[in-house]
């Protein structure tokens, strides 16, 4: 076994897994991907030096986003276009929870329940902070949806990154509250249950939910009713997770999120036939040092839960940064505050350029005479299914 464990958990157990259990276009798509990622199946790159004729075949990436060993020069580049977009502010780390009894209705409409929970964390902060009471301007936010928890079990909920300077409705200034979030945590709480739980309504009235075996039993009227009761009574949760008062970490930070998948390598301790070994977080230290451990095909499972709708935007940006209006308002922001913090250093440079920036890798040394003149001499792409 190698040190990329998830890839290992794909070669051991994925050709069967996906002949004996039902699984969307997505998630077989994704587990195929993953399964072939970095094999002759997905075809390779070839280099050769100018100098001395030495030549280097690497096999293709699969690109899928699901995949962990795909993410890296993704995230550095989406985390390189974000620095230039920071304001002088501070920023904060919130996180937007659902109770866990909407799990399985959520899950069985996913595009529509996830593009929700992104439209009403985004409406309540927006809403909120045009209030006059609170700071009466409008911030930007970048929001990102995960959908699971340490243990690999479905947990959807949203991660956003709020700037603490909103832009003033007549565009003449930044507005602050000093170090602290402009908003009460409970009414952002309150504001969230109630937008979530109306649309939710008025999708059921519009026809536009799916109920699935575990939820089936929301056919029925006094069910529903009784449902969306309980889930009225039920407190929501909303928490600021991280505050950042230097402009560019937070960018830095939530990059481990828009391009993380469930679970790194790091966490798994051991893949074997029998199964997979893997550490979970204790929520009473914070730290993740219990183990779990599951059969291959109880892994995989809990990974094709995480498996995103086609073409579905987990990454989301609001107010200020909507992206209608971003390089107005940016402008504008700049212009206030006097310059423009941080300028984009990887825009027009090539992938392996950018590794080389990021990585300290210079991928055109030839590892043969040691110049830098090994050149891009052809590429071979998988043979389609």
């Amino acid at each position: 076994m190698g040190d990329n464990k998830i890839n290992d958990v794909f070669q051991l157990g994925w050709l069967s897994y996906k002949e004996s259990y039902y699984l969307s276009d997505e998630q077989f798509k994704a587990g195929n991907a993953i399964y072939k990622c970095k094999t002759p199946e997905m075809g390779c790159n070839t280099s050769v030096c100018e100098e001395c004729g030495y030549t280097e075949i690497h096999n293709n990436s699969c690109r899928n986003r699901h995949c962990p060993k795909c993410q890296a020069v993704n995230k550095a580049i989406w985390v390189d276009e974000r620095q230039s977009e920071v304001i002088n502010s501070p920023y904060y780390h919130a996180i937007f929870t659902v109770p866990y009894e909407l799990n399985n209705l959520i899950y069985e409409n996913q595009k529509n329940l996830y593009a929700l929970l992104h439209k009403c964390a985004a409406e309540t902060i927006i809403e909120l902070a045009r209030d006059k009471k609170y700071i009466g301007g409008v911030p930007g936010i970048i929001q990102v949806l995960h959908t699971w928890g340490s243990d690999l079990k479905y947990h959807p909920h949203i991660h956003s990154v709020i700037s603490g300077g909103c832009l003033s409705p007549d565009k003449t200034k930044i507005l602050m509250r000093g170090d602290r979030f402009f908003l009460p945590v409970h009414i952002v709480s309150k504001k969230f249950k109630g937008k979530f739980l109306f649309y939710l309504k008025s999708y059921r009235e519009a026809g536009m939910l799916k109920y699935g075996c575990k939820c089936d039993s929301l056919r029925n009227s006094y069910e529903w009713k009784e449902f969306i009761n309980r889930l009225y009574g039920k407190d929501w949760v909303f928490y600021i997770k991280e505050t950042f008062n230097h402009f560019g970490n937070a960018i830095k930070y939530l990059g481990n999120y828009t391009h993380r998948v469930a679970i790194s390598n790091q966490r798994i301790k051991s893949v074997d036939e029998s199964g997979v070994v893997f550490t979970v977080k204790d929520y009473k230290t914070g730290e993740y040092n219990k183990e779990i451990s599951l059969t291959l095909d109880e892994f995989l499972s809990r990974m094709m839960l995480h498996v995103l709708p086609g073409r579905f935007q987990k990454i989301r940006y609001y107010g200020f940064l909507n992206n209608r209006y971003k390089s107005a308002n940016l402008k504008i922001i700049f212009k206030l505050q006097g310059r423009q913090r941080s300028k984009a250093r990887f825009k027009g440079l090539s992938k392996p350029e950018i590794i080389k920036l990021a990585f300290g890798k210079n991928l055109f040394i030839c590892p043969c005479c040691g110049k830098e003149t090994l050149k891009p001499a052809g590429r071979t792409f998988p043979r389609r299914e």
